[in-house]
C-alpha cells in the first residue's frame, strides 16, 4: 500500500493541498475582519484542492496497473472517496475557528461535484489534463453566477448551498465519475 500511494505522488499531494488550504485559511484569519470568508473564496479553495489531489489518479506506469492481478474498480473508488474526505475534512475542520470555511452544504456538493468531474476528465484526457476543465469551469461559474434554473444548472460551483439544481449537478457528476473512473481507470499516455 506504502509504494502504491508513493507511486501516486500522493504524500506529496496531501501536503500541497492541505498546505494550500491551510495558507489560504491562515491569510483569511489574519488579515479580514469577517469570520465567514466569502463564497467565491471557499469555492475556489476547493477546486484548488481537487486540482492538487487530481495529480494522484494515475500511476506513472500505467500498464503495469492494467496488467496487475490486483481488482482495481474498488482501489479507484476508495481513492475518490479519501480524495473528498480529505477535502471536507480540511475544510469542515475550519468551521469552529476564527475563519470557518462553509456552510458545509456547500463545501460537500462542490467537492463531490468537482471531484466526479475531475474523474470523468481523467478518463477522457489522463490524470495529468484532469484538472483543467474543472478549474476554468469553476472559476467562471464562481466569478459570474447566473440566477434561474438554467443559470443554475451552469454555474452550480457559485450557486448558493441551498440551491437544488446545483446540487443535482454536483450529485450527477459525482455518481458518473465515481463509476466511469472506478471501472475505466484513467486514459492512457499515448
Amino acid at each position: 500500500m506504502t509504494l502504491h500511494l508513493r507511486a501516486r505522488r500522493v504524500p506529496l499531494a496531501l501536503a500541497a493541498s492541505v498546505g494550500a488550504a491551510a495558507l489560504i485559511w491562515a491569510l483569511w484569519l489574519a488579515f479580514s475582519d469577517e469570520r465567514d470568508p466569502i463564497a467565491l473564496l471557499v469555492v475556489l479553495t476547493v477546486v484548488l484542492m481537487v486540482a492538487v489531489l487530481s495529480t494522484t489518479l494515475a500511476a506513472p506506469d500505467e500498464d503495469l496497473e492494467r496488467t496487475a492481478s490486483l481488482r482495481w474498480p474498488w482501489r479507484r473508488a476508495l481513492h475518490l472517496l479519501a480524495a473528498l474526505a480529505l477535502v471536507l475534512a480540511v475544510l469542515l475542520a475550519t468551521l469552529p475557528t476564527g475563519a470557518r470555511f462553509g456552510p458545509a452544504a456547500l463545501v460537500l456538493r462542490d467537492a463531490a461535484g468537482l471531484l466526479g468531474l475531475t474523474a470523468l476528465c481523467a478518463t477522457v484526457v489522463g490524470a495529468a489534463r484532469a484538472w483543467f476543465l474543472p478549474l476554468g469551469w469553476t472559476v467562471v461559474a464562481a466569478m459570474f453566477p447566473q440566477s434561474g434554473t438554467w443559470g443554475a444548472l451552469a454555474t452550480w460551483q457559485g450557486q448558493p448551498h441551498n440551491s437544488w439544481p446545483a446540487a443535482v449537478v454536483a450529485a450527477v457528476l459525482a455518481v458518473t465519475g465515481l463509476l466511469t473512473y472506478a471501472f475505466l481507470g484513467a486514459a492512457r499516455r499515448e
